[in-house]
């Protein structure tokens, strides 16, 4: 037996921790010290409570129970967080999770610098060594989305380590990448260390191989630490040889399985047609070429391996050789006929898996297996035995009338391969399918494979970074950058490179093909030839002291927003021409003048008077005559097709009536669908029939204006021509400007939350203000802009004069952008996803504006809840104020004070804002 060196004192110190998420127990009372200086490692498949325990560490994560000291302090205190923020660096579970895909490199790793306070000589300095040493200096301008995933860790690790942290925490960083990245970022990690031995680093990790390049280790499991130690010190302890076999046996008994070896049987070689034969297949997506020229042949019941990074085109390759996806060139063969990516046969033949969970959560077990039967047209019987079959042979029995959502991850894996093969397919598409699978349930799932393939002759397609899965495998085929590196059994590969393991020799065959593409400088990296300096002399005055607001941090949040948005086309096209595009259409769309309507005349009495009647009508800018009606019958149908909205009935006897000087009636028919355009027809009508009184009596040499108690001139003040384009004119913009800011600005904080990047809020110094402000800073400036936009188009385009103060109508404009982005801000500290953020703004801000704040009905005869609502909503103000400017044209003085109404809705939004906003993940 080993003896134990003393360890050193602990840079984390837990003790009886709980973590919950709704009704699952995340951590379930973790007492636990963390050694300092040491490379420790987390070691357990996903859900155990890894990412979860180091949230916690890194103050990404709230508190809920227990006691978590990291750094001599308590996790649980504010203060104490702020002060060691710039000592912790935390890189998140996924590639690039913490970067900003538009930004280059360069622009990734100043803005985190900014973050921290370092001065821009000083950024510049680390930057350059930090590239150097990882060898992404070439690719400085190259944006964070279009990185390698290899790559991406690369920079994920630089932006963690330019403020030269005491404690790094890395999340799981080499899940998803090649064996030759992989190897790169620990000798990385290793050169720094020796720079920096009192530095600690805490992974985590799903790959054993690498734990046990680690100095100390914790076995979790359930949420619980099952042991901890040194490699060497967990293999003793279970008597075992390896690590996974060593955690395999430290798993409660009824989770450790039997730990007998997975049984292989031979491939039968056989003369049959094979599976599946690809030639010369290619595929591009536009000027990209995802695969190249890929040609080799799969025998039925063959278990085939794809093993490659992120984005070498595996998954394209897949769906090209079972017609999921059409070759752009080549030809695929599918049991010797040629592929057909329309041909639903085809597809019928094929089962699929995908990596992520994709079954019916909110459905039970049962419930899974009979929708896919009907969505594969089983009959009723064939169902009813493949799933009993299924059920039986995966060990699904006792899980039948659980809700899928709420399976261990084992469970679930072997119910998605239930449902895959279901219909009985020729072929089966795996993709990474035991990522982040315990080894237990891995096994179990590889023995549901292996007897898929040697019983029932089922061909099986896998994807893998799991080199102990490759190794399960007949043929591999080794990707890289869309090409197969090579093709053979695991044995005759390793074989060939004269290799130790099959990760080696895939390790060389991508040096090999990196080096025949004449980029090995671009695309290898090389570790420096001198010692990674992070911390010069010259920044040590400003580690480990926390500022307090920053401005600098402010504006560096500001910068990198606007930056995001011009390279976004969508966030661009969006934020400058949809404003101008909605406002034509509600201008001239929403209009309250009523003009050129249609009306028909059912004249039975056809005399001089009757047309004489009419004519005041026909000749009117107000009417549209249609053809003249033939019966009662026809005026109905007409009004209820919306042929026409006005009907003039004229009974026979009208001349004659009128001669002798009786009053004969005239029947107006008016389509009363619409209230309020029916009362100005009405008005309209009255009109016209007054006029026609007026030239009878004129004619007969009678003065009706002397019989005439009161005459009434209309004369309008402001708008003369009492049309409504120049009160909806100005006040469109009032609802354009709230609208689309606040959109802008509540998909632009829900999408930090949804892709991950919240989490550099959480764990750096910035504060809640510096945040908000720094990001909604841009959108203010695209609210300015969308004014002078909308301002023109109402001048010049709607022809609405502006006759008051430009000034004050320009203030009212920042105040109100002010307060939309402010709103906007409000809205996403409330709402977690990029969807929900859209409907809850544009939903908020359409009603208020629409209903209470006198777009259509003046807000003084407003009563009640909608006075209110009113008075308390900023698009109250400036629709006042915008038509005041433009139709009024009132002067600064005068619109002062809904200027000032409306600055104090930003800060209140603001302040609301950062209330909600939490410094951690609840």
């Amino acid at each position: 037996m080993t003896t134990t060196a003393p360890l050193p004192p602990p840079v984390v110190r837990i003790q009886n921790v709980t973590h919950q998420y709704q009704q699952s127990k995340a951590i379930d009372q973790i007492s636990l010290d963390i050694p300092s200086g040491l490379m420790i490692g987390l070691l357990g498949p996903d859900g155990v409570g890894k990412s979860t325990l180091m949230g916690l560490i890194a103050g990404a994560r709230k508190l809920q129970q227990g006691s978590l000291n990291v750094l001599e302090g308590d996790m649980s205190s504010a203060i104490h967080r702020q002060s060691i923020g710039p000592r912790i660096a935390y890189m998140p579970q996924g590639l690039g999770k913490n970067l900003y895909a538009e930004l280059s490199v360069e622009e990734n790793l100043d803005f985190f610098g900014k973050l921290f306070g370092l001065a821009a000589s000083e950024r510049k300095t680390r930057i350059h060594r930090l590239t150097q040493a990882t060898g992404l200096s070439p690719f400085l301008s190259r944006p964070a989305g279009k990185l390698s995933g290899g790559m991406k860790q690369k920079l994920g690790l630089c932006c963690s380590l330019i403020h030269d942290p005491d404690l790094l925490i890395l999340d799981e960083p080499t899940t998803g990448v090649d064996p030759l990245s992989r190897r790169q970022f620990w000798e990385l990690i290793t050169s720094i260390r020796n720079e920096r031995p009192t530095m600690s680093v805490l992974v985590s990790t799903a790959y054993m191989d690498e734990a046990e390049g680690f100095d100390w280790l914790v076995a979790m499991n359930n949420g619980r630490v099952l042991a901890t130690g040194s490699a060497q010190a967990l293999k003793e302890k279970t008597n075992t040889q390896d690590l996974e076999s060593a955690f395999i046996k430290l798993l409660p008994h009824n989770q450790s399985g039997e730990a007998t070896k997975l049984s292989i049987p031979a491939l039968q070689k056989t003369d049959d047609t094979p599976a599946i034969v690809a030639k010369g297949l290619t595929r591009t997506f536009g000027d990209f070429t995802a695969v190249n020229n890929v040609s080799f042949d799969i025998q039925a019941g063959e278990i085939f391996g794809f093993l490659g990074s992120n984005g070498c085109g595996k998954t394209t390759t897949m769906k090209m050789l079972t017609g999921l996806l059409p070759a752009s060139k080549g030809e695929a063969y599918l049991f010797g006929k040629p592929l057909d990516a329309n041909d639903l046969e085809t597809r019928n033949r094929v089962g699929f898996m995908t990596q992520a969970f994709s079954l019916y959560g909110e459905l039970t077990t049962a419930q899974n297996l009979t929708l896919h039967a009907r969505l594969f047209h089983l009959s009723p019987e064939k169902s009813k035995q493949r799933i009993s079959l299924l059920v039986e042979r995966f060990g699904l029995t006792e899980h039948m009338h659980a809700l899928a959502s709420s399976l261990p991850l084992g469970i679930r894996q072997r119910l998605s391969l239930a449902v895959a093969v279901l219909h009985e397919p020729e072929i089966l598409i795996l993709d990474e399918p035991t990522s982040g699978v315990d080894p237990v349930a891995r096994d179990e799932f590889w023995s549901l494979l292996i007897e898929l393939s040697r019983k029932d002759k089922v061909t099986i397609f896998i994807s893998t970074h799991f080199m102990n899965e490759a190794l399960r495998c007949d043929r591999i085929s080794l990707m890289h950058a869309g090409q197969v590196l090579a093709c053979d059994s695991p044995q005759a590969l390793t074989h060939a490179k004269q290799a130790k393991t099959l990760e080696q020799a895939f390790i060389a065959y991508l040096e090999e093909a990196i080096e025949s593409t004449h980029n090995k400088e671009h695309t290898k990296t090389t570790l420096p030839s001198e010692p990674i300096q992070t911390a010069p002399p010259t920044a040590e005055k400003h580690r480990h002291h926390p500022q307090n607001f920053s401005f600098s941090r402010l504006i560096a949040f500001s910068y990198r927003e606007s930056v995001e948005v011009i390279r976004d086309p969508i966030r661009l096209v969006f934020a400058f021409i949809g404003s101008a595009f909605l406002l034509i259409v509600v201008a001239y769309g929403v209009s309250l003048d009523v003009e050129d309507l249609a009306y028909a005349a059912y004249d039975q009495d056809q005399t001089p008077e009757s047309r004489r009647y009419l004519s005041n009508f026909s000749g009117s800018r107000y009417f549209v005559e249609k053809a003249p009606l033939q019966s009662v019958d026809a005026m109905e149908r007409q009004l209820q097709s919306n042929e026409i909205t006005l009907a003039i009935e004229i009974p026979s006897g009208f001349g004659r009536d009128l001669k002798k000087g009786e009053t004969p009636s005239v029947s107006a028919w008016i389509d009363g669908a619409n209230t309020t355009r029916a009362g100005t027809i009405a008005g309209y009508v009255s009109g016209g029939h007054t006029h026609y009184l007026y030239e009878l009596a004129t004619d007969a040499g009678i003065d009706a204006s002397a019989n005439a108690s009161v005459t009434i001139e209309s004369r309008y003040r402001y708008n003369p021509s009492f049309e409504t384009i120049y009160s909806i004119g100005p006040k469109t913009p009032a609802l354009l400007l709230l609208l689309f800011p606040a959109i802008l600005m509540a998909v632009s904080m829900a999408r930090e939350k949804e892709i991950g990047t919240i989490t550099n809020f959480y764990v750096t110094p910035t504060r809640r203000l510096e945040f908000l402000i720094g990001k909604q800073l841009p959108y203010i400036a695209i609210g300015m802009i969308n004014f002078a936009v909308l301002t023109v188009l109402v001048i010049f385009l709607l022809g609405v004069p502006l006759k008051g103060s430009l000034l004050g109508l320009s203030l009212g404009a920042f105040s109100y952008a002010f307060a939309a982005t402010g709103f906007g801000l409000l809205i996403s500290s409330l709402t977690a996803s990029q969807v929900a953020a859209v409907f809850a703004t544009a939903i908020l801000t359409m009603m208020p504006t629409i209903n209470f704040s006198g777009l259509i009905q003046p807000t003084s005869t407003m009563e009640g809840a909608g006075k209110i609502v009113g008075a308390l909503w900023p698009a109250t103000y400036y629709m006042h104020l915008s038509v005041a400017a433009f139709t009024k044209g009132l002067s600064l003085n005068s619109l002062l004070p809904d200027i000032i109404k409306l600055a104090l809705f930003g800060p209140i939004f603001i302040a609301i804002a950062a209330t909600f906003l939490k410094k951690q993940e609840a």
